[in-house]
């Protein structure tokens, strides 16, 4: 009878630990994926095959976009709040926040790199020459649930394991007009799904981007940058101004994105757009306004599961990817953002109307 009220006492302690465990859920824990075809993206995803040399660090980092940083206008605007600790602030504009760094990029590369490799994550994209850096999909291991059979046998059956849900995050480095640098993170998530209703297959699929985790990896950075946990929580949690929304419009037979804020604001939640969604970003020119994508068209043979469905699908053959502008305008606080061809011609097509309603509908 002793023994039974024992091992009842021991089985009630890692119910407890385990609910304790649940209330720990915003923890981080990443593990890079290393297992899953499902997980392949198309073409529009990948990069394209590059030469052998790699680019060092302060040399070819002066690609289009952050050469033109050091001629563009400044950095800062009056619609977004700021707070600053030593050399390091963050910024917020609405439900988006980036670091301002008073050093060059090439002192910031390395630290960068090092700081998603901490945090358990491998690098599938880390090119200097542009200022990206983009995460394999990871697994946050936080968030599986802490049940006693879990905790009994730890790691021995730790792989069986799994959230169903993966995240990739990109970084961007650009030169402002000081000499230093901004910092973006943006995030993307995936999740796991039944792809039946019989329930005897899954499937990947796309989930929203998650700005909380990107503001938590931020606060993360800066304190890699030097700021102390305690002050990197406090700027973090700061409130923020809201963000102006975008519209979809036709000027002159095209589709355009609307804003009602100027260059620096709009280039800003642009370039983070196109970094949520999932473009492949092959180089910006800020002084032009113009972001250099590619992008693959939806398969008109197939029935269309949808933008982000196309994106993440990684079935059936792929579409060779097409390229294109997009490009930023502003008069004042009004700024217009359109497509245009690999030449730099106006674009009227389907696509190019996809493309804008996908900016649009994120930039809302």
């Amino acid at each position: 009878m002793k023994a039974a009220t024992t091992r009842l006492s021991l089985l009630a302690l890692a119910m407890a630990l385990s609910a304790c465990a649940a209330l720990e859920g915003d923890k981080i824990d990443y593990k890079s994926a290393t297992k899953g075809s499902t997980l392949e993206v198309p073409p529009d995803l990948t990069q394209l095959s590059r030469d052998s040399r790699y680019a060092v660090p302060g040399s070819a980092v002066s690609a289009a976009a952050l050469q033109a940083g050091q001629a563009a206008q400044p950095s800062g605007t009056a619609n977004a709040a700021a707070l600053q600790l030593g050399d390091v602030r963050i910024e917020r504009d609405g439900n988006q926040r980036w670091l301002v760094v008073n050093r060059p990029a090439d002192k910031l590369w390395e630290p960068v790199r090092d700081f998603w490799q901490e945090n358990g994550f491998n690098l599938a994209q880390a090119e200097s020459n542009v200022g990206i850096m983009e995460t394999d999909w990871a697994e946050n291991r936080a968030k599986l649930p802490q049940d006693f059979i879990r905790s009994t046998l730890g790691k021995m059956l730790d792989s069986l394991y799994s959230t169903g849900e993966r995240d990739k995050f990109r970084t961007r480095l650009e030169r402002n007009a000081n000499g230093g640098t901004e910092i973006y993170i943006t995030h993307r998530g995936m999740i796991e799904v039944y792809g039946t209703t019989t329930k005897d297959n899954t499937v990947w699929q796309p989930r929203a981007s998650d700005p909380e985790l990107e503001t938590e990896f931020l606060r993360r950075l800066m304190v890699k940058l030097g700021v102390s946990q305690e002050q990197s929580k406090a700027v973090a949690a700061a409130p923020a101004p809201r963000a102006q929304t975008a519209r979809m419009a036709t000027v002159n037979n095209l589709p355009v994105v609307q804003l009602d804020e100027g260059f620096d604001r709009s280039w800003r939640r642009v370039g983070l757009a196109l970094d949520r969604t999932g473009f492949t970003v092959e180089d910006r020119n800020r002084n032009e306004g113009t972001y250099f994508v590619r992008y693959v068209a939806p398969n008109a043979d197939k029935k269309e599961p949808g933008f982000f469905g196309k994106l993440f699908s990684g079935s059936g053959a792929a579409t060779p990817p097409l390229k294109y502008r997009i490009v930023v305008r502003s008069q004042g606080e009004s700024t217009t953002v359109s497509v245009q061809s690999e030449a730099g011609a106006p674009d009227t097509s389907a696509n190019a109307e996809r493309i804008v309603r996908v900016i649009t509908d994120d930039l809302k």
